[in-house]
Parts: structure tokens; sequence; C-alpha cells
């Protein structure tokens, strides 16, 4: 893999495996994402969609295989990565006792936002939370405290948006006009964007590339342009034998 392809793609993958004792959670995953494109990957739970995530955004360490973030290697360069990214989980690790400022000005200080307080408020109009930013994080729905961990993901700018199951608790209005905030980027060109889900129909209708994971690889790929949502499920129950 040579600098020239990694100057070209936002995220490349050669050979990716992560073990975790015995078990082997990753196995040999390779994956290239253009610059602006946005890949949604589906599997059952166990299918290793969350471990790569987690390898992406620098939270585990590879096993073993090559990863690249803007050119940047995952194993050595993990600090300077975590500057390109925006990570959105299930889990909104916010601090309930706090109000919904204080956790994204605290962030904000992690990153050394300049302007900060302005910057709060542009993210938090972003993700419609203005009306409640000083409102105690336990105290707001599960569906805004979502929304809230969406605005502090990109409190930073990142051109990389990496989510993993980010949906949880928002319905389906809130997820599309927060999708159309994640996927344009500050200078208005599309940020590139990793999204597990296993809503595939929500799932197929964001993407530009889909992939189906299963025991630790990639088991099928395909453009959204080649594939209806008809052939998505018939795809996914073929390589899964999970029934839809």
């Amino acid at each position: 893999m040579g600098q020239e392809a990694s100057q070209s793609s936002a995220i490349e993958v050669r050979g990716l495996t992560k073990s975790f004792g015995d078990r082997l959670a990753l196995k040999g995953v390779s994956l290239t994402i253009a610059r602006g494109e946005s890949v949604v990957i589906f599997g059952p739970n166990g299918a290793g969609k969350t471990t790569l995530v987690k390898v992406l955004a620098t939270i585990l360490k590879p096993t073993s295989g090559r990863v690249l973030i803007n050119a940047l290697e995952v194993k050595s360069s993990a600090e300077a990565i975590r500057r390109h990214i925006g990570v959105v989980t299930h889990q909104t690790f916010l601090y309930g006792n706090l109000t919904a400022y204080e956790n994204l000005d605290f962030y904000a200080r992690m990153f050394d936002v300049p302007r900060r307080r302005e910057r709060v408020q542009e993210v938090a109009a972003l993700v419609g939370m203005t009306s409640r930013l000083h409102d105690r994080v336990s105290t707001l729905s599960r569906g805004m405290q979502q929304r809230i961990s969406i605005a502090r993901a990109l409190l930073h700018k990142p051109g990389i948006m990496l989510l993993d199951e980010a949906e949880t608790g928002l319905d389906p209005q809130a997820t599309g006009l927060l999708w159309s905030a994640m996927r344009t980027g500050e200078n208005g060109e599309p940020r590139t964007i990793i999204l597990t889900t296993h809503n595939l129909e929500r799932g197929f209708a964001l993407c530009d590339r889909l992939l189906i994971m299963g025991q630790g690889k990639i088991l099928y790929e395909a453009s959204r342009q080649v594939l209806d949502l008809t052939g998505l499920i018939e795809a996914y129950q073929h390589c899964t034998g999970v029934r839809i």
C-alpha cells in the first residue's frame, strides 16, 4: 500500500486482525474508503462491526495488519488521528451531573477548540438543542442526550465521522436531520462517514456503499447504485443466515 494511495483515501485497512485472548474478533479485514464517501456496515451481533469502529477510532489497538486514517498510522499516531475523527456510539459518554453546555465546553477544552463558547452554540444549533443547553444531561431524554453526543463529536470540525449504532434513541425524523448535520462538513463538502446499524432500511437510505460483516470478516460489498432494498435483504440473509 503506497503513500500515493494513502493520500487519496480517508481510511485504508489492510489485513486487520484483532484478538481478545483466544477469540479472533477481526480476521484479516481489508477496506478502502474514499474521502467524502458514506459507508454503512451491517451485520448481526458479534460480526465485528463495533470492534472495527473501535480500532478506527483508536480505542482499540490492532493485533496485526495496517490501518491508516488520513495517511496516519493508527499504531503510532493515535493522538493526531483523534483530531481528524468524530465518534458517536450508542453510549453517550456524557457526564449526567453536568449541563449539556458544560459537557460540550469540557470537550471543547480537550480539543483546544478556538472560539470555544461560540462553537458550543454552533453545534448545539446544528442538533436542535440550543434551548436545552443549560439543562443537566441526566434530565434529558435518551434522544436528546444522543443529540448532545453528536454535537460533541462535531465540536472540532472532524473530516471523518465514525458512528456505531449512533441512531439509538432517535426517531426517524431526528435521524434524518442529524444525518444532514453530520454528512456536510464545515466547508460544505461531504464528510467521510462509517456507520454501523442493524436497521437495513435506514442504513440503505443513508449510504453510498454498504458492507455486510459476519464472524469477523467482510462477507459482502456493493454500491447502493447497483442494489435495491430487496436485494440488500436477500444478501444479508444469505451472508448471515439471519431471516428478516
